[in-house]
């Protein structure tokens, strides 16, 4: 009966969507800390926690009360009128935001924070241009899509947007030459999460940052899935730069659609009013998500928890024979393990094994798990990786 019913899901989906997805042959049906199980009642280690939305995991009590409460009460409400829930998330938010970030605009996902930050920079500096950096990832909607340089991508919707160039991430002479008098923006992740994760080179976004605003640029960073991920509340605090926009979403409310573009009250006066909105952005029931999620977060001390798991992470990744593994890379809980040969058969036996992962780029396995992820777990996925590979360990 199981089977049936998991054939039954795959045959409908199948036949009833849009074919952009290369499927995987599981359906999955629960969730509970960081395990999933799937209709045949399959359990599985989640070390992809959908993209790096499910950062407490899944069915947080505290996360999945606040939800529960709030949908009784009211779950949708436009910016046009105040709300008591979406006041209180915003007011907890700014005890965390960098100074001089303290004013947000609500939206339903990363791409949208994004497009939000590209018109914003344009607004406010009256310019066009736009430079980000090659193996980024910003989004698949028109801007997000024109600021994201991957060809696979873009290549089916051309022409993008005007005004956007791509330089190689780290390089700063590529980056000042790309500066314009019409240069509105440069948008970089602290980061590169699809590209691969590479985080910034040391002093990088600091450079940028100086020479931007030296141009009469403003500095955007992506912090769709480093925000909350990287050992701190954002990725941006490992260099001390603070941009003009701070993009967030993914793990802000733990599941629930929700972004957020946030910015300083200087430029947030520039900016023209009713010229940009979101019907549901903001709306109560993703701001209780969220305000439980910075609850939760800051009464498990999940940050250093995270931070500490990270540095294990990596430490036992590094272990491998360097005859199968490249490199292993990564900041906090979003860690990667660089193939000498394409990763996708490696995916596969991961699941197999009973461990959901992800890829970034052809030979890149990718590991974004829930902030709650302890040694026990690690470990498993450590020896089963080792098993997949087939390769001994380096003595």
């Amino acid at each position: 009966m199981a089977v049936d019913q998991e054939q039954s899901i795959q045959q409908i989906e199948d036949e009833g969507v849009v074919p952009m997805y290369t499927k995987r042959d599981v359906a999955l049906v629960r969730g509970e800390g960081y395990y999933l199980w799937d209709s045949e009642g399959r359990r599985y280690l989640d070390f992809a926690s959908n993209y790096g939305v499910n950062i407490l995991g899944h069915a947080n009590p505290a996360v999945t009360a606040a939800i529960s409460e709030q949908a009784g009460r009211l779950i949708s409400c436009h910016q046009s009128f105040y709300n008591d829930v979406r006041a209180r998330y915003l007011e907890r938010l700014r005890t965390i935001l960098p100074s001089p970030l303290s004013r947000a605009f609500f939206s339903n996902s990363g791409a949208e924070s994004v497009e939000a930050a590209l018109k914003f920079a344009r607004a406010a500096t009256g310019r066009v241009e736009v430079v980000s950096a090659r193996r980024g990832y910003h989004g698949r909607t028109y801007g997000a899509l024109s600021a994201t340089p991957e060809k696979k991508y873009r290549e089916p919707y051309l022409p993008v947007l005007e005004g956007f160039q791509s330089v190689p991430f780290g390089d700063v002479e590529a980056l000042e030459a790309a500066l314009t008098p019409e240069t509105a923006a440069v948008i970089l992740e602290p980061v590169q999460g699809e590209g691969g994760v590479h985080p910034a080179p040391d002093g990088y976004l600091e450079t940028v940052l100086n020479l931007a605003h030296r141009n009469g640029s403003m500095l955007i960073l992506d912090e769709v899935q480093t925000g909350f991920r990287t050992g701190r509340y954002f990725g941006l605090e490992h260099s001390g730069v603070v941009p003009d926009f701070l993009c967030l979403s993914k793990g802000i409310a733990n599941g629930v659609p929700m972004g957020l573009t946030v910015t300083s009250e200087e430029i947030a006066a520039r900016l023209p009013a009713g010229t940009h909105g979101n019907t549901f952005g903001g709306n109560p029931l993703a701001a209780a998500a969220a305000l439980a999620v910075l609850e939760e977060i800051e009464r498990e001390n999940l940050l250093r928890h995270s931070a500490e798991m990270g540095a294990y992470m990596l430490e036992r990744l590094r272990e491998f024979d360097r005859a199968s593994v490249r490199e292993v890379r990564g900041l906090g809980l979003m860690v990667a393990v660089d193939l000498r040969e394409r990763a996708t058969k490696y995916l596969r036996a991961l699941q197999e094994r009973g461990i959901i992962a992800l890829s970034a780029g052809p030979t890149t396995l990718r590991f974004l798990p829930p902030l709650i992820v302890d040694k026990e777990a690690v470990d498993q996925l450590v020896e089963t990786l080792g098993e997949v590979l087939g390769r001994g360990k380096a003595t």
